[in-house]
């Protein structure tokens, strides 16, 4: 089950969802690091196969236009260039014997690359 707390500074706000496995997996990391005035940034770059690419990062800065979201402990932080890409998106975190890392399932993405690791 997902929570979502929408908190916009002056970018508009997104839908973006983070799945209760990331989210544990989030404070989980962010608690090995010993700060609590870190958030998750996701952003959308330029690069990769397919034209577009996320990056996913801890970061202690909050830049004019965030979208700043809250799942419990976590905040999720997108720049005002991302948020439009990452509406709808899902965060998760999958721990299989196949896979293991963070997912992004993004309604707006038209296609990826065969690594996963980009879209457009």
């Amino acid at each position: 089950m997902e929570t979502k707390v929408e908190i916009s500074t002056s970018a508009p706000a997104t839908t973006l969802s983070l799945s209760k496995e990331a989210e544990v997996k989030v404070a989980a990391l962010m608690e090995q690091e010993g700060r609590d005035d870190l958030a998750l940034r996701i952003a959308v770059q330029p690069g990769g196969c397919a034209g577009l690419r996320y990056q996913l990062y801890f970061d202690d800065r909050q830049l004019e236009g965030d979208s700043i979201l809250e799942f419990g402990k976590v905040k999720v932080v997108s720049d005002k260039a991302s948020t439009p890409y990452l509406a709808g998106a899902t965060i998760d975190f999958v721990d299989t014997i196949e896979k293991q890392g963070f997912t992004i399932d993004n309604p707006n993405a038209q296609s990826s690359c065969a690594c996963g690791d980009s879209f457009c």
